[in-house]
């Protein structure tokens, strides 16, 4: 599959993989100023953004998309980001293809299994008539009887779209993610460690990565590992505390 992406900047690669739900676009702003020292890749994966759809939704499909991409674009070795689902494709990535990627950065998630936690999101988007809508505030407020905060409800209709005959459409494949949810869900896993350096970035206020994760997985796979907690952020850490993940990043990725 030929992944959708964006390029800006000069300097070593890194690739950027955003979260369940989410596009390229989600990461926009913090590229930009990443640009400024980096070759920077934001990158839609499979069933998201401009992506091609698929039935397949899994973390080996995923890694390998982005495999693809990379071979494509002529990049033997970038560093590679990812956030929550982003982040599980980015150590399936680095765990299979070790050779193949410089330094690994995790923001807010673990490698372990999550209950499911979208069910809501998933029903409130399914149960839509996106057809029969006539405006972006028509979503909004039919979104809003089930998803109450504001913020959730703007993430999501990010991905809305007017098609030709202008109606309005999902960029995300819906069935796929819905069909594929406990595969999205699932635990990395490798009997071989990553030797490389790796950042996790976690949100102090985020639930996603809990002291004995770092104990129980996180340090079993990934041996050269740094994690750094942002006291103020939630899971959307990259939104919330841009200049903290700034500083982090370009620390992580200048040092040697």
């Amino acid at each position: 599959m030929k992944l959708h992406y964006k390029e800006m900047g000069h300097g070593q690669p890194l690739l950027i993989l955003h979260g369940l739900f989410g596009t390229l676009d989600n990461w926009a702003t913090l590229a930009k100023r990443l640009a400024e020292h980096y070759n920077v890749f934001l990158v839609d994966l499979r069933n998201h953004g401009r992506s091609p759809h698929s039935e397949q939704h899994d973390y080996d499909a995923m890694a390998e998309d982005v495999l693809r991409l990379v071979d494509d674009l002529q990049i033997p070795t970038p560093a590679i980001m990812g956030h929550s689902m982003g982040g599980k494709v980015a150590m399936n990535y680095a765990l299979k293809y070790p050779t193949r990627i410089t330094k690994l950065i995790v923001v807010d998630i673990a490698p372990k299994a999550y209950p499911p936690h979208h069910d809501e999101i998933i029903d409130a988007l399914q149960g839509l008539d996106i057809n029969n809508v006539k405006s972006r505030s028509d979503v909004d407020e039919q979104l809003a009887k089930t998803i109450k905060e504001d913020e959730v409800r703007l993430f999501l209709m990010k991905n809305l779209y007017r098609k030709e005959d202008n109606t309005f459409g999902w960029r995300m494949n819906l069935d796929a993610i819905e069909k594929n949810y406990e595969k999205i869900a699932a635990p990395i896993t490798s009997d071989i460690p990553f030797k490389k350096h790796t950042l996790f970035i976690k949100g102090g206020r985020s639930r996603y990565i809990l002291p004995e994760d770092i104990y129980s997985n996180i340090e079993h796979l990934f041996t050269l590992v740094e994690i750094e907690t942002i006291p103020q952020a939630g899971h959307w850490v990259h939104a919330e505390a841009p200049d903290q993940v700034y500083d982090l990043v370009t620390t992580f990725l200048s040092a040697e």
